[in-house]
């Protein structure tokens, strides 16, 4: 790639893995753009090892803090990273390589890893529009699931992946399902969705069942059981949370 390749990442109290994803992008990029939430961590000062320019940004809503950032970004060229994602070595290659010709972004695979160990099955073998041309690309905004889209030119596919750290343990993990349920519930809530009683209780058995055995998780082993059952817990708790959040709002409204 021959343009200047900018890095955009947004970070909240991201120490535990942060060192490893910017290390991943060294060599490739020409700067590293960081919208930071006011991290109480190590967050920065990792940050600041790798010469990124930090900007500390409050917005809950992930698809504003990236849009935000993306209007800091001098790069004509974006590559957007979590703070748990690397850039695996053959990935950084094909990257360096590129010839983008008429293309405006590419579409990048991702393998997900759970407590260390790869995932192939059950929803976790997909791909996702991180590399992109600047003055050709929206982002959807969004609580949580936002997406980079692109408004004109060509989309193309690379070959290599993202290894995504997403799950680390079983107390981030859940920790990490809590904040999405409360994200979802409001956003959903934001655009008239109803919540019900079945939708609390048998949501989340779909869940489970959609992810282990009809998108065959049960084939990356066992040990992946925690993982769905996470997913089931936080659909569960994103339609128990819409029941709560629009009772306390119809409790305000009768007391005004």
């Amino acid at each position: 790639m021959n343009s200047k390749l900018s890095l955009l990442m947004i970070s909240k109290d991201a120490d535990d893995l942060l060192e490893k994803s910017l290390k991943s992008s060294k060599g490739l990029v020409d700067e590293i753009i960081i919208i930071d939430d006011f991290s109480s961590d190590n967050t920065l000062e990792i940050a600041k090892k790798f010469n990124a320019k930090i900007y500390l940004h409050h917005e809950r809503d992930f698809g504003k803090q990236k849009a935000y950032g993306l209007e800091k970004v001098s790069g004509d060229w974006v590559i957007a990273l979590d703070s748990d994602e690397v850039i695996s070595a053959k990935l950084k290659n094909e990257i360096k390589h590129l010839k983008t010709l008429n293309y405006t972004g590419f579409y990048i695979p991702f393998q997900t890893h759970f407590l260390s160990r790869p995932l192939y099955f059950g929803g976790e073998n997909y791909k996702k529009l991180i590399l992109f041309k600047k003055d050709s690309t929206k982002i959807d905004l969004a609580l949580v699931h936002e997406e980079f889209k692109i408004s004109k030119g060509m989309v193309g596919e690379l070959k290599n992946k993202i290894n995504h750290y997403s799950y680390r343990s079983l107390w981030q993990m859940y920790k990490k399902f809590t904040d999405y349920a409360i994200r979802e519930a409001k956003q959903k809530l934001k655009i008239g969705e109803k919540t019900s009683f079945s939708k609390i209780f048998l949501y989340p058995l779909h869940m489970f069942w959609a992810r282990f055995v009809e998108d065959k998780g049960y084939k990356d082993g066992l040990f992946r059981i925690p993982l769905d059952l996470g997913f089931a817990y936080m659909e569960f708790l994103t339609y128990l949370l819409m029941l709560l959040f629009r009772s306390g709002n119809n409790a305000d409204s009768n007391a005004d």
